[in-house]
């Protein structure tokens, strides 16, 4: 029985490839298919597109990382390769999002440590990858220029584009063809501009991941769920500027004052209960990857997104 709705859409979500496999002239042990979309999340039998994928998000430089997840992870937090071998072996992840915090350091300068961290990663483990790169519009050219040759061929997902700054991840992106994230401020017209003026450089659609920004639940998450809904309507409805598949990092849930005030015995299963929830609702308002930076979140999310899609009805947390 093949489920309808009553919406007959006339556009679908594009589709974007992540991760090269050895057919493909990369090492990934997958490669994955964001988007494809025709219908709202979740509905159909089965549904379209593909299922949401779940990103283990860890770091090079831990002293900003929530506390709860360094407390959890131990020595492993100090070692980004060992870490997100972790994520492959222990934890379950679709893919790994390393984040170059070592890049937020005052006169930053070591790029040739950026490189080997992101090598050694990718030696390490064998999942797609996604790398954050710089904060700072000063160093952008640079950071992203090395990003983007230390992964060359293993089609990576690039950030962050932003409308102030995003010529120089999306040169990178071109320039040794990975693809790029597009981050706005909770905001689908300003979404919507960002990949206008992407594609006026040159990046096509099929390299464009929005992340229209998630905020914690409870903490402005209403707003960021309300422009995802409206980003999948828009292109559905046929908007070709909107019609990318979309990423939701709800990693401020690990650092909200729940979690920071919780008791000792008490504060894992809290910080893993805020970003199990805002990350699942980041997927059913239509997000095709969704990163946690807590472990304990990655099996948990996993097993109720397959119960979703394969219609079941998922277990409590």
């Amino acid at each position: 029985m093949t489920i309808r709705t009553l919406t007959d859409w006339t556009g679908v979500v594009g589709t974007v490839m992540l991760g090269a496999t050895a057919a493909d002239g990369g090492t990934r042990s997958v490669s994955y298919t964001l988007g494809g979309e025709s219908d709202l999340p979740f509905l159909g039998d089965p549904p379209s597109g593909h299922i949401p994928l779940v990103a283990f998000e860890l770091c090079d430089d831990p002293a900003i990382w929530p506390a709860v997840v360094r407390e959890y992870a131990g020595d492993l937090s100090n070692d980004p390769g060992k870490w997100a071998k972790a994520a492959e072996a222990d934890y379950g992840a679709d893919l790994v999002r390393l984040s170059l915090t070592s890049t937020r350091r005052k006169d930053f300068s070591g790029y040739a440590a950026l490189k080997t961290t992101i090598q050694e990663v990718l030696r390490k483990c064998r999942l797609p990858l996604i790398v954050e790169g710089s904060n700072d519009p000063s160093i952008d050219s640079e950071v992203f220029a090395v990003c983007g040759e230390a992964g060359e061929g293993e089609r990576l997902l690039l950030g962050t584009a932003e409308a102030g700054r995003y010529r120089s991840v999306a040169a990178a992106a071109m320039a040794y063809h990975h693809a790029v994230v597009a981050q706005s401020p909770i905001d689908i017209n300003l979404a919507k501009q960002l990949n206008i003026l992407l594609h006026e450089i040159g990046v096509p659609s099929d390299r464009i991941v929005i992340d229209p920004y998630t905020g914690a639940l409870g903490y402005g998450f209403e707003y960021s769920y309300s422009v995802m809904e409206r980003i999948r309507y828009s292109a559905l409805k046929g908007d070709t500027d909107l019609a990318m598949p979309m990423i939701s990092a709800p990693t401020d849930s690990l650092t909200v004052k729940e979690v920071r005030d919780a008791a000792p015995a008490a504060r894992q299963d809290i910080a893993v209960k805020w970003e199990y929830y805002t990350a699942l609702s980041s997927a059913i308002a239509g997000a095709a990857i969704v990163c946690v930076r807590h472990p304990r979140t990655v099996p948990l999310l996993k097993d109720t997104l397959a119960a979703l899609w394969s219609g079941q009805t998922p277990g409590k947390v």
